[in-house]
């Protein structure tokens, strides 16, 4: 085989750094030392399967960062990114000193932020990574959507556990996740219907001993029904939604929160309690009176148990969307779905994957970081409002 000239090696060098900073995030292991230097005009690249010391500089680049220079690479050129390697990586220079010069170094054309944004997706990934998560009325709108976006903000080492009535979609959702993001996600589907307490009494005994130990809860199932006003209110309605909405969600914070309370109990237990309310439950309306008083109670008690919970490190959230395109208004009109499509007539809404994205955000804070109350409106909306109905 002809020998490859120095120049055309020079040339190689740097997309050849940032094929083995891409095999590293395929689980192949490579690493970029900081051995990186020139040796002789030429880049060195080291595996650690040989197992060989290439000098006492040697500095692994983690994960975390083959993410950074991987967007380098994709704004800047291969080049760009294996020069940074070798000028800015080094064991006398921490990675928090390097970062800040990259947005002058002469073959950075790449926007900063967006660096810094990966490695932000990396900081939620490794929060989440080992957790256990339930989320409830996950078998479609906001629910559904929390699922996939939990998986694919930390697709390795996470455990999903989504809890329906309705279990053959459930199931569907379970495969459709694993397609998308692998065996790094453990998805447990559970028929349940939150507003039965003896179903909810069973659901953590009931669980299989590796998905028991759950850090995050997420309470999203609810339903609204109709738009009667006193005294033409139906009594089965109004059963359905605080069987629901109130009295369901109380009942799973209940099931799940000694599994909290017993974790690092020297600080008070662990975990997170993430309530999807509602602006009904901030706003009343006219033909809501029933649920806008769910979406209250729900408030209430989401303000209470973080009161309850403040010396520990339990952490009580509540995310309460405006209006969001879900199953939402068909289920509110009986499964008239016409009726409910007019309801977003003329206006762009939320959708659940906005939500999802919020939901998420929430829960890969730092431990110490609660995000306790949110609102989240469309850009048409301010306030509740009633014309929507």
């Amino acid at each position: 085989m002809k020998p490859r000239a120095e120049g055309e090696e020079k040339a190689a060098a740097p997309a050849a750094c940032v094929w083995g900073m891409l095999l590293a995030c395929a689980g192949q292991s490579p690493m970029v030392s900081s051995t990186t230097l020139r040796t002789q005009g030429r880049w060195k690249i080291s595996s650690n399967s040989s197992g060989s010391k290439v000098g006492s500089c040697r500095r692994y680049i983690t994960l975390s960062l083959y993410s950074v220079l991987f967007s380098i690479h994709m704004l800047s050129g291969a080049k760009a990114a294996a020069h940074i390697i070798a000028q800015l990586v080094s064991p006398k220079q921490p990675l928090s000193r390097a970062i800040p010069r990259l947005s002058s170094h002469p073959f950075s054309r790449f926007n900063l932020n967006l660096v810094k944004r990966a490695m932000s997706a990396s900081a939620a990934a490794k929060r989440l990574e080992g957790k256990t998560i339930v989320i409830t009325g996950a078998s479609s709108g906001i629910g559904k959507s929390c699922a996939f976006e939990f998986a694919r903000t930390s697709p390795k080492n996470l455990k999903l556990i989504l809890t329906a009535r309705r279990i053959d979609t459930l199931k569907e959702v379970a495969a459709e996740i694993q397609k998308e993001v692998g065996d790094g996600v453990k998805v447990l589907p559970v028929q349940l219907d939150v507003s039965k307490p003896e179903e909810v009494r069973q659901f953590v005994p009931k669980l299989p001993e590796e998905f028991r130990d759950i850090h995050v809860l997420v309470n999203n199932a609810g339903l609204v029904k109709g738009l009667a006003r006193a005294p033409e209110i139906a009594e089965e309605d109004m059963n359905t939604m605080f069987n629901t909405n109130v009295t369901g969600l109380i009942n799973m914070t209940q099931a799940i929160l000694p599994i909290f309370k017993s974790r690092r109990k020297e600080e008070g237990g662990a975990g997170d309690v993430i309530n999807v309310g509602s602006i009904a439950g901030r706003e009343p309306y006219a033909g809501g009176s029933i649920y806008c008083a769910t979406k209250a109670a729900v408030r209430s008690f989401s303000d209470s148990l973080r009161k309850e919970t403040v010396d520990s490190r339990i952490r009580v959230i509540e995310i309460d969307p405006g209006q969001v395109e879900t199953e939402f208004s068909v289920v509110r009109f009986y499964g008239d779905a016409e009726k409910a499509k007019k309801v977003y007539e003329g206006v762009e809404p939320l959708t659940p994957d906005d939500i999802a994205e919020v939901v998420v955000f929430a829960a890969s804070r730092r431990e110490n970081v609660v995000i306790a109350d949110t609102l989240v409106f469309p850009s048409h909306q301010v306030s509740l409002l009633p014309t929507s109905f």
